[in-house]
């Protein structure tokens, strides 16, 4: 997955890695659990970035229909298992919408709960099967990131904060982003869960820590 030369580049600190995610995707849950690992311990910071799979107004998945389930069952169960990741499909139907979650991101990075947050929303969907398109639900997020809850109104109706948000999906697109999660490092662009091993062998190789 990760074939890139690493021989000639200079050694910058830290190394960043984009992740474009959505909160409802069970495959963004895995890929976060495998891209913390592989960074764990190098000077390396990860920039989540928001791709909303379905925006508003497009229909939210069921988990009562077909799909889901069958989804579930072949693909996000057999690879949670093989990562040791706790996993279930939620309850929430229809599956909410994640603007509102993702503007919250921008008020957890403004205090430096990124990371906290984005693992604390999937959590909160992924394993603890919470509506996470709820106000109260966002804001009992923050709360525990030990942050303002009335930041989320804030931001949500911020002018500013919205058109930052829609100026981050539509760079994802003109850097050909089409689905979650998708990783861009070192001016490369990857989709789905990646590789530990591989990940972690070109984070060594980038940080000039390798053996």
């Amino acid at each position: 997955m990760f074939g890139m030369s690493t021989a000639h580049n200079p050694t910058p600190s830290p190394i960043k890695i984009e992740v474009w995610t959505d909160f409802v995707c069970p495959f963004c849950l895995l890929g976060e659990h495998v891209i913390e690992q592989a960074a764990r311990g190098l000077p390396v910071t990860i920039q989540w970035q928001p791709f909303e799979l379905r925006p508003h107004p497009t229909p939210t998945l069921r988990p009562e229909d077909e799909y889901l389930p069958r989804v579930w069952k072949a693909a996000v169960y057999p690879m949670a298992e093989q990562l040791g990741v706790p996993i279930q499909l939620p309850s929430v139907s229809p599956q909410p919408y994640t603007r509102k979650a993702f503007l919250g991101l921008q008020f957890a990075e403004q205090h430096g709960q990124g990371n906290a947050y984005v693992s604390a929303v999937m959590q909160a969907f992924f394993q603890q099967d919470k509506n996470i398109g709820e106000d109260s639900m966002l804001k009992d997020i923050l709360s525990g990131l030990g942050l303002d809850p009335t930041g989320l109104d804030a931001v949500v109706q911020s002018p500013s904060a919205n058109a930052a948000h829609d100026e981050a999906l539509a760079r994802a697109y003109a850097l050909g982003v089409r689905s979650v999660p998708s990783l861009r490092l070192n001016g490369q662009l990857f989709s789905g869960v990646p590789d530990a091993e591989s990940l972690r062998t070109v984070l060594l190789n980038l940080t000039g820590q390798a053996q």
